[in-house]
């Protein structure tokens, strides 16, 4: 007969009463139950764990020993309960999270995670800034859960959730004639003559294609002067004179000094951050803690 978790309970409150009677009044069952219990745990282990007679109940040394363990083999069930309905809860754990470079400039995207952290204080987020292409392939594996990155063609298997829509600026030197344009003069238009620092092609960004696709349709193609791989580095450029560019109004939280930030008076000159996941596989607890944040759930 195997050794049960009742079996441990029913002889710590003997060890701790040292009296039959007292231990069932405690365990809310019957004496002669709770004596059987006791002669199968001693059957169990092959060891007797109490000297009584008529009068008496004594722990014998391997009953002492026994207690020693029982005590922290119940101690680590409880623990391990403990942790297990914690997990459940999403209040402790790690998961994944891919973002692009201009999510954390996103006050939806910095005011959710810090009240993660405060909420959950003992989940670990494993965060990996990836723009947004390099996000998918993570995503359909499962080696990141949730991946924050701007609007693009999604695998089927993907689904997302608009976190925020907006605007794209222009970002030009402080002493760019732009910057005395009327505001209803910077159109696109405005900007087909200027240089343009961008994202490399090969960089994958989802802002690569958007912004070229409506330049386009505004029959303006760019001047690529300089190709980077990072927004931060693109405004940094700008700030030096190399040339102009087009980036989400999120940016603007970055104050690098010689750049401002220009609105476009064009319609269709915006971008969307998405929340995106598996669309067949749960999140984590915590995870899903996580995006409740983001959208407002």
């Amino acid at each position: 007969m195997n050794i049960e978790l009742r079996h441990l309970r029913y002889f710590v409150a003997v060890a701790e009463e040292l009296h039959f009677g007292r231990a069932a009044e405690r365990l809310n069952i019957s004496q002669p139950p709770l004596s059987q219990q006791i002669q199968i745990l001693e059957e169990c282990i092959s060891a007797r764990l109490f000297d009584r007679d008529n009068r008496n109940v004594r722990l014998t040394h391997a009953g002492d020993s026994f207690l020693k363990d029982t005590y922290q083999i119940l101690a680590s069930v409880e623990q391990a309960s403990d942790k297990a309905a914690r997990t459940h809860r999403g209040e402790l754990g790690e998961f994944a999270v891919g973002f692009t470079s201009s999510a954390p400039f996103v006050r939806i995207i910095s005011n959710s995670l810090q009240a993660f952290r405060q909420i959950y204080p003992n989940v670990h987020i494993r965060m990996s800034e990836v723009n947004t292409n390099q996000q998918l392939e993570p995503l359909l594996e499962g080696t990141l859960e949730l991946g924050v990155m701007r609007n693009t063609r999604l695998p089927p298997s993907l689904k997302h959730q608009v976190l925020l829509r907006e605007p794209l600026v222009a970002v030009v030197n402080e002493h760019h004639p732009l910057t005395r344009l009327p505001q209803e003069q910077l159109t696109f238009a405005a900007l087909a003559s200027e240089p343009f620092v961008f994202f490399a092609r090969e960089v994958g960004t989802a802002l690569y294609g958007q912004i070229l696709q409506l330049l386009k349709q505004a029959g303006v193609t760019p001047y690529i002067t300089q190709e980077v791989g990072e927004a931060i580095t693109i405004i940094g450029l700008v700030s030096s004179g190399i040339g102009i560019s087009i980036l989400p109004a999120s940016f603007q939280r970055v104050r690098v000094d010689g750049v401002k930030y220009l609105p476009l008076n064009e319609p269709d000159a915006a971008t969307e951050l998405w929340l995106v996941q598996h669309r067949y596989r749960a999140l984590s607890p915590a995870a899903q803690a996580l995006a409740n944040l983001m959208t407002g759930v």
